[in-house]
């Protein structure tokens, strides 16, 4: 009776969790939160960098066609996928300026995936390729 009792807690406690909780195996999908159909060039400064999981990031700003400056929100790989492809933390730092080709977030919001990356001196890196 013991045994059944553990056996009915422990299945209990597992159906909780599971639905309480977020999936510990859940992950955005690309198609999920980017468009692939709404391709973006943006050329900014960068302002901001993160160096971070699960997914690296900058900032740039970019002025629109009326003068605005607009910050706009780039993501990349995993900080261990960056290294991978040839980046270190210090590759994109603030002040740089930089162009962009990436795909815009489905939400409108200022964010895009960051696929190609083409620094100052126009060496072009890729971004975001998991």
């Amino acid at each position: 009776m013991k045994n059944l009792f553990i056996g009915y807690l422990t299945v209990s406690t597992f159906i909780f969790c599971y639905f309480v909780t977020d999936s510990p195996l859940a992950h955005h999908s690309f198609a999920a939160q980017y468009d692939a159909d709404k391709p973006i060039e943006l050329m900014g400064v960068v302002t901001k960098v993160e160096w971070t999981n699960p997914h690296a990031r900058f900032y740039i700003d970019v002025e629109d066609e009326s003068g605005s400056v607009i910050n706009w929100n780039l993501e990349l790989a995993s900080p261990n996928m960056m290294v991978r492809n040839g980046w270190t933390r210090y590759f994109v730092v603030e002040g740089d300026e930089v162009t962009v080709m990436g795909t815009l977030a489905r939400d409108g919001s200022k964010m895009a995936n960051a696929l190609l990356v083409t620094l100052s001196d126009g060496t072009v890196v890729m971004g975001n390729r998991e």
